[in-house]
């Protein structure tokens, strides 16, 4: 293997400790070097050879450091982005990569007149249960894809902690936090969307930003897919709802890689990644004779050191990156328009 790439976190929070270390030190392809803790001094009890700053400069300045994860609170993207590309860092991006698309292109901008790469962490693209669908929906068995419903829900009434996701600033609320991941499924299955419209809400008392947010995306071939989030549902509903002019897929969202990697497990784990029983999907569908058929869909396993070996592949031997930025300046425009 090629001399692994020398990456450095900007925060250590939630994102840092859950969806970056962990893969970042189990992938042979990167050294987990440097993070940015500019008060509390956690990363090294976890990671006891990383490297602490205490100022951007500092990770900056680090002639070592090839590339900078940029996992900090949503309105700080842009700015830090361009800084890291300045100091002719590649950079990954956590989602949403920026509040507006304009200002993701002036990001693609500069990256091309520096000569480095830009990437953003759509995860979720390797949960088990999109990947399933996707197969599903290549198999054929649903014939001419209809419609696509694709849900978030959580209960979570109370006014969240985090104040960059409850505070009316630049991409901030549900259709920002929850709905790039969701759209970014969608694109990824079916392409870009020829038209899209939607809208936001706030229910919860006292909040400040949405909670529910509904869009309608329209694909090619004259396929739909209804996206729904919100923090306000006590009984979530199937995550992910397929309809064809064959058949239906039914399957539960249910992902298990962020719990098990909040509780501590390693992606390297023989039980990483696989979902809990009766989980499963249900595709129900009609043969070339007009017979019935109900058959069990199980997962795949939950992947995402797969976005981790594509940004390696990407970086030191051109290779593609599944994410293209194209698709995120898509993404950006219908998260503006609600």
């Amino acid at each position: 293997m090629e001399q692994p790439i020398v990456t450095a976190l900007l925060a250590y929070g939630m994102s840092g400790k859950v969806f970056h270390a962990p893969f970042l030190e189990a992938h042979p392809g990167f050294s987990l070097y440097a993070v940015l803790e500019r008060n509390q001094k956690k990363a090294q009890h976890d990671y006891s050879t990383i490297k602490s700053y205490s100022t951007l400069e500092e990770v900056l300045q680090d002639a070592q450091i090839e590339l900078v994860v940029i996992n900090t609170p949503n309105n700080t993207h842009y700015e830090l982005a361009l800084q890291a590309l300045s100091a002719h860092k590649h950079i990954l991006i956590e989602k949403p990569a920026t509040s507006t698309a304009e200002e993701f292109e002036h990001v693609l901008e500069l990256a091309a007149r520096v000569g480095r790469k830009v990437f953003v962490y759509q995860n979720r693209r390797w949960s088990s249960d999109i990947m399933a669908t996707k197969a599903v929906i290549e198999s054929g068995k649903l014939g001419k894809i209809i419609e696509m419903h694709l849900r978030f829900d959580r209960y979570r009434p109370v006014i969240g902690p985090k104040t960059f996701k409850e505070t009316p600033i630049p991409s901030s609320g549900i259709a920002y936090d929850l709905g790039a991941h969701l759209i970014d499924q969608a694109i990824a299955i079916f392409g870009t969307p020829l038209h899209y419209h939607g809208f936001k809400k706030t229910y919860r008392p006292n909040s400040l930003v949405d909670d529910f947010a509904t869009i309608h995306l329209e694909f090619p071939q004259n396929i739909n897919v209804f996206i729904t989030l919100s923090h306000l549902v006590a009984d979530p509903q199937a995550g992910i709802v397929v309809h064809g002019t064959q058949g239906s897929f039914i399957k539960p969202f249910c992902d298990v890689q962020e719990e098990q990697l909040v509780h501590g497990m390693k992606p390297t784990a023989l039980d990483y990644g696989h979902e809990k029983p009766h989980k499963e999907g249900k595709l129900t569908y009609y043969n070339k004779q007009n017979e019935k058929n109900s058959v069990i869909v199980p997962s795949f396993r939950g992947h995402f050191m797969g976005l981790f070996d594509e940004l390696y592949g990407s970086i030191r031997f051109q290779k593609p990156f599944s994410v293209d930025n194209q698709d995120i300046i898509t993404q950006i425009k219908i998260l503006e328009s609600l």
